[in-house]
């Protein structure tokens, strides 16, 4: 293969992969995320990638050579990051603060002493024991949070806790980074920290500068570009503020995801930030399974064949006393007793940084390569783990949420096929409507997440059901596919558009009425695909312009015309600048009200 035609080989391997394996591992409900560490495994230089040697030809269909795809894998955890960040603010960070800098440093305080004196105890010299604690004290941010997201568990307590963990592990890799480096200096004692406390300085200010300048500069920058309309200026904005941040970070010393995910925290009070995540998406996708791909090309089988009880000795021995020392951790910061578990179990498996710290170790004399070896394989396997991990503990958590159900939340929606409307959410807003349905002889069954919402319901004797409308399975249970209407009323942005998304999958034709949070959201909702879009804000308006008229002494009849007229008119725009990917449902057919 020629010089310029190897530069592409990685990126036509892996785009091989992203679109054969990944979409096969979906069909099977696998997680994509073991097909992208299976094909690393495989293709990579343990794998087949060993019979490069003998077969100089099968070089272009291998993962000969890390060094390019881990240099590119790594954005993907700088856009998981980033758009971590989008969906957070200042204000929830600021709530996570209690977890964030209290349990966060005590479990890597607790985990990295603990991992220590066991390497210590197997042997290990002092310097290279304290590296191998701190590095096996990490865990995967690049992996546990999109396990939770596909778990349906990230917005939970188990995520909350997970999420604030992870985030000071992110935070507390450069001094570590330093700390490795001051001790292959050979230096020791006072200097180490007055070293770090230098080090830290020009970090300190770079995360200063990131935020000012942020606040300054984004919002003017990103109202420029979108004024142009132009879909290709607004992704190059979005990627130039996602690659300024994290060189900026790290450029002084900080990781690269890090910098990116300040740069989502000041995007996320920005009205631009629904739009930002739809460009953003792809990326993060792609980039997250070439750093998947690159895991699982660290996966040497071979020596866990030659060292078996060292490998899985080292595997058990860390993972085992993380988890025993997050759960009294946890416990002690208010978790619950199953919180707790499952927080010490899904941070159990090592994480992307220990890849980082024990190379640097090596390289600076104070981890015999051999113990790396096995100290990387043992991480990596263990990562490879989390998919199966964490989906087992979202079954566990939907069993225990049937087990715990009133009564008459266990009821199963009617499977006759009727044509009713489906009201996604029965809270004030969705009994409301239901109210009206009712007024108007409109047969419809309701579906919560809150089973004390559906017991109340259906004492009340409301067609009320328990059940998750993110899951496909469910919605064709209530009769999707007959439904005459569709209605979310759900207070969670994000999340209905993941049920917009899936009800226009199941069903294109569908009349879908959604509630939004404001303009913006409705903007994206309409872009989605939405038939009509509420937003709140646009709502309140116009009832309070209502109640105003008509007081001041205009007669009613005018002053309902024009709040219709102005409601279509704001319907009209929003439906406009979203610019719905498919025409909208025009023909509504009548209910039967027989």
């Amino acid at each position: 293969m020629s010089g310029e035609a190897s530069l592409y080989r990685e990126a036509l391997l892996f785009l091989g992969t992203a679109g054969v394996v990944a979409p096969l591992f979906v069909r099977m409900r696998i997680s994509p995320v073991l097909g992208y560490v299976l094909a690393g495994a495989l293709l990579g230089p343990y794998g087949l990638g060993r019979l490069a040697t003998r077969a100089p030809w099968l070089r272009g269909a291998l993962l000969t050579d890390l060094e390019p795809i881990g240099r590119l894998a790594e954005f993907g955890v700088v856009t998981l990051m980033f758009t971590i960040g989008l969906e957070l603010s200042f204000e929830r960070l600021k709530s996570l603060r209690r977890l964030v800098f209290g349990l966060g440093p005590a479990q890597v305080v607790s985990a990295a002493g603990l991992i220590a004196g066991a390497a210590a105890w197997a042997g290990e010299p002092a310097g290279a024991a304290l590296l191998l604690g701190a590095a096996l004290s990490l865990s995967s941010t690049a992996m546990v949070v999109p396990a939770l997201t596909e778990a349906k568990l990230q917005r939970g307590p188990l995520g909350r806790y997970a999420f604030a963990v992870l985030l000071f592990q992110d935070l507390a890799a450069a001094p570590l980074l330093f700390v490795t480096a001051a001790l292959s200096g050979g230096g020791g004692g006072a200097g180490v920290v007055w070293r770090l406390a230098l080090s830290l300085l020009p970090a300190a200010g770079a995360v200063a500068a990131v935020i000012l300048v942020g606040r300054v500069v984004l919002r003017p920058m990103f109202r420029s570009v979108s004024l142009t309309r132009s879909p290709e200026f607004f992704m190059a904005a979005c990627l130039l503020v996602v690659l300024g941040a994290s060189l900026a970070a790290a450029a002084s010393g900080l990781s690269m995801a890090l910098g990116a995910f300040l740069a989502g925290l000041l995007l996320a009070e920005t009205e631009f930030r629904r739009e930002i995540e739809v460009v953003i998406e792809p990326f993060k996708g792609l980039l997250l399974g070439l750093f998947f791909v690159s895991v699982g090309a660290e996966i040497d089988l071979a020596l866990a064949f030659e060292r078996p009880v060292a490998v899985f000795g080292a595997l058990a021995a860390f993972v085992g006393l993380k988890a025993f020392s997050l759960y009294p951790l946890a416990r002690a910061f208010g978790a619950a007793g199953g919180t707790a578990r499952d927080l010490a179990l899904a941070l159990g498996p090592g994480g992307e940084f220990a890849f980082v710290l024990i190379a640097a170790g090596v390289g600076g004399g104070l981890i015999a390569p051999e113990s790396a070896r096995v100290g990387l394989l043992a991480t990596a396997l263990s990562m490879a783990t989390i998919p199966f991990l964490v989906r087992a503990l979202g079954h566990a958590e939907r069993r225990r949420r049937a087990r715990d159900l009133p009564e008459e939340a266990r009821v199963a929606p009617p499977e006759d096929g009727a044509p009713r409307a489906l009201l996604i959410g029965y809270g004030r807003v969705g009994r409301l409507i239901g109210d009206m349905l009712d007024v108007h002889a409109i047969p419809f069954i309701a579906v919560d997440m809150d089973p004390n919402n559906v017991a109340a319901a259906r004492r009340e004797g409301k067609p009320c059901f328990y059940g998750d409308a993110t899951r496909a399975e469910f919605l064709r249970n209530c009769g999707i596919e007959n439904a005459r209407a569709a209605v979310l009323t759900i207070n969670a942005p994000q999340k209905t558009e993941e049920i917009a998304r899936l009800v226009r999958m199941l069903r294109p034709d569908v009349t879908l009425v959604a509630r939004a949070r404001d303009a913006d959201h409705a903007r994206a909702l309409y872009a989605i695909g939405v038939t009509d879009a509420a937003p709140e804000t646009i709502e309140a308006s116009l009832q309070l312009s209502e109640a105003v008229l008509v007081d001041m002494g205009v007669p009613m009849g005018l002053v309902i015309a024009s709040i219709h007229e102005k409601r279509d008119e704001f319907r009209r725009a929003l439906a406009a600048a979203g610019a719905p990917p498919r025409p909208r449902a025009t023909k509504r057919k009548p209910f039967n009200r027989a």
